[in-house]
């Protein structure tokens, strides 16, 4: 009776050791946990500057610098798809998003102005180094920042950004001349019109490849802070104080020539106000620059953020550390 236990216990355990590897449980994935974007504010001179961050402040830093009429809301899925390799960090403007200006706050409404305050901002985070992401009017500000400390940039980022007077569109071209005169009857009628609901959605959903995608939340968001006196007051003067950015550019080109910062150029295509060309035109300046064109419009984000996302951690992936 024993023998026969024996035996028996003996081909079971000849035929599990014979069983194949796939008849074997395979052990659990683990996945890593989504990284989480911190909200925060800090205080740059009386201005509470509201910011998202969130990775290692120990790995690449990149700073993402927001367009109008949009704040950093417009980064948040682009950051998540980034944060488990790059610190990164998106700050609102005085006017835009969640910051806000103290009373006692010496702000003056101009693209200098929100240069000033991104500066302060930069050093009260103690930022030495960094990749620049900018689209729209985070172009004028953040060239305004890399002229003053190229030591800063490690990289630039331009997502329709233009600093080309290629790529200024007839439409933009008429109305920076217009109401570069200064707010009159005439041009405020203008301003109002650049900062209505219907040209908000229009500057979202034009060139998209699916209109129907882009969630109205975006621009319903971006439309509902300029309905605010103040914030629309701030976009109506940065709009009227545009034109001083078009003498800036042959600075700006001169930085790009002179410092040569590893560059990509991720640029929605069928952007009706900020046109092709004016991507192209990087590679006057830095011939090294990668440009890839997108099959979208002006907030190309709103489509290809998971396109943008793997561009930019190819792209920083191949930039020497340190």
């Amino acid at each position: 009776m024993k023998n026969a236990a024996a035996l028996a216990l003996a081909a079971a355990s000849a035929v599990a050791t014979t069983l194949p590897p796939t008849t074997q449980a395979a052990p659990t994935a683990v996945s890593a946990p989504a990284p989480v974007i911190q909200h925060r504010t800090i205080d740059v001179d009386g201005v509470q500057v509201f910011y998202r961050e969130a990775g290692d402040p120990k790995r690449p830093t990149v700073l993402f610098l927001h367009g109008f009429p949009s704040s950093s809301q417009m980064y948040a899925g682009l950051m998540a798809r980034l944060a488990d390799r790059y610190h990164v960090i998106a700050p609102d403007y005085p006017g835009s998003g969640h910051t806000i200006v103290g009373e006692k706050a010496r702000f003056t409404p101009s693209f200098d102005g929100l240069a000033k305050v991104m500066e302060g901002f930069i050093r009260a985070k103690h930022l030495d180094r960094y990749a620049l992401y900018m689209q729209d009017f985070g172009g004028p500000v953040g060239f305004r920042l890399a002229v003053a400390h190229p030591e800063r940039v490690s990289a630039l980022i331009v997502q329709n950004a233009n600093v080309y007077e290629e790529g200024l569109s007839d439409q933009i071209r008429d109305n920076i001349r217009r109401t570069s005169a200064g707010i009159n009857p005439e041009t405020q009628a203008i301003l109002d019109g650049i900062t209505s609901r219907g040209s908000v959605q229009f500057m979202y959903t034009f060139g998209q490849r699916a209109p129907e995608t882009v969630s109205p939340d975006s621009w319903t968001l971006a439309a509902g802070e300029l309905e605010g006196e103040f914030n629309r007051h701030v976009q109506q003067s940065l709009l009227v104080d545009y034109h001083r950015n078009l003498a800036q550019y042959p600075d700006w080109q001169a930085y790009m020539k002179r410092e040569q910062p590893p560059t990509l150029v991720v640029w929605g295509k069928h952007d009706p106000l900020f046109v092709e060309a004016g991507a192209r035109a990087f590679a006057r300046d830095l011939p090294k620059a990668e440009i890839q064109l997108l099959d979208t419009g002006h907030f190309a984000l709103e489509e290809d953020t998971p396109a943008v996302a793997e561009h930019m951690r190819r792209f920083l992936d191949a930039l020497p550390q340190g």
